[in-house]
């Protein structure tokens, strides 16, 4: 395999992956230029409340991803259908139960953040628009999944491009032209995730002849099938659950420290995601190539992507390091005009300088695992992390405060990446 092949995947997927931290980026600015840190502070619970919720269901673009791509490498279109049609119905399942289910989820958000009554009232604000998209979310995530694994770039390009730069335009005229606020940022993101939605299914549609969809139901909930999908997608989901664990007690954490400390960790992890997010990218190239490789049964090929994605995990470390020593004081204006938000964001920015270091070849690796769908080590990565999370939170934040928190934060990437070395070996005991 050639750099130049890996890299006409991962650049596009890059561009593709990088607008959705973009656009949570955005929803953080417009408020934070409205001079009230409640407002940061609300859509930044409203947010995690939200990534709980989808983060915990990501498994179903992630899975759909590695299955879509080796059944591209064995070359067989019956399969693609599958890959597509059992986890978009396991996506209308779920993303229909989360909106019956909204009421206990607002009672359990009030109980966690109820300690500042004013963000309280703004997270519940944005929660109570958005949870109405949660089926059109869940779809798309298999839509994009499916997208990827067949590696359709341009489709997927246009789809997550087109629909991200939709809701930054209605986010600002809705925030900062009509004055919704942080109803304005739900309202946006509601109607942009619709858009998506369709798009992305019309797209499938043609890709796939939707008359044979229809004809393959009673096959997609074949036991022998499902079993082997949801063992992947149970180890994807533990996975999850420990990230969104570790991202509840951060910013509830961050939120007992004060109004400004909870605005300035809010800014500071979207950047984080940002950052996250651009690894992601050469992730899911990794993720693809890895699964039509294991398809294929080449491990020969399967040895030169890992060697290319370690490369380019470097690569991009330093890279992103660089550019938060050099301009990290001024894309923390782009946030917020308020100073002392800024200041404090000032305060911590060393740990956005040492994150890409100890995350990055951790997200290539979790693409090269789940692009194979061998999950177990991805799930353990997680458990290890969590436990040095809770360990060290324990610990620091009485003696260093916030920055005791940080550290946390960044030892628990630490140790996924580490984890996930440690057990590369099982990639090629993973090809039949």
């Amino acid at each position: 395999m050639k750099h130049l092949d890996y890299l006409r995947l991962a650049i596009p997927l890059v561009i593709s992956t990088i607008t959705q931290p973009i656009l949570g980026a955005v929803d953080t600015a417009v408020v934070g230029h409205l001079n009230n840190s409640v407002y940061i502070g609300g859509v930044a619970i409203g947010t995690v409340i939200f990534n709980t919720i989808y983060w915990l269901f990501g498994f179903l673009r992630v899975s759909t991803s590695g299955f879509t791509a080796q059944a591209d490498g064995r070359g067989s279109e019956k399969d693609l259908t599958l890959s597509f049609l059992r986890p978009f119905l396991l996506a209308v399942l779920i993303g229909s139960s989360i909106i019956i289910l909204q009421y206990p989820v607002k009672m359990v958000v009030s109980s966690l953040y109820g300690d500042s009554r004013e963000v309280l009232n703004s997270a519940l604000s944005y929660f109570e628009i958005l949870v109405w998209g949660a089926p059109f979310v869940l779809i798309s995530y298999v839509n994009i999944g499916w997208l990827m694994g067949k590696r359709l770039i341009r489709e997927t390009l246009f789809l997550q491009i087109s629909t991200n730069v939709l809701n930054i335009f209605l986010d600002v005229m809705f925030v900062i032209f009509l004055g919704f606020n942080v109803r304005g940022v739900a309202l946006a993101t509601l109607i942009s995730q619709i858009y998506g939605f369709i798009v992305g299914f019309i797209i499938i549609y043609k890709s796939l002849d939707g008359m044979e969809i229809l004809k393959f139901i009673p096959e997609a909930i074949h036991l022998k099938a499902l079993k082997k999908i949801f063992t992947v997608n149970s180890d994807l989901m533990i996975r999850t659950i420990c990230l969104l664990t570790m991202t509840n007690i951060f910013m509830k954490q961050s939120a007992e420290f004060g109004k400004d400390l909870l605005a300035a960790n809010a800014i500071l992890f979207q950047i984080q995601y940002i950052i996250s997010y651009f690894f992601d990218g050469f992730a899911n190239a990794s993720s693809i190539f890895a699964g039509r490789f294991k398809g294929a049964g080449d491990k020969k090929s399967l040895d030169s992507v890992i060697a290319i994605s370690n490369l380019y995990s470097l690569i991009i470390a330093i890279l992103t390091a660089t550019i938060m020593i050099v301009a990290g004081d001024k894309i923390f204006g782009l946030f917020t005009d308020l100073n002392q938000i800024i200041d404090l964001c000032i305060d911590y920015k060393i740990w956005l300088i040492i994150f890409p270091f100890s995350i990055g070849y951790g997200l290539i690796l979790y693409g090269l695992y789940t692009g194979c769908t061998l999950t177990g080590p991805v799930r353990n990565s997680l458990l290890a992390a969590l436990g040095v999370f809770m360990l060290i939170r324990s610990v620091a934040i009485p003696m260093i405060g916030n920055h005791g928190l940080w550290l946390a934060f960044i030892l628990f990437s630490l140790t996924r990446s580490l984890y996930l070395y440690m057990s590369r070996k099982k990639l090629f005991l993973n090809i039949e």
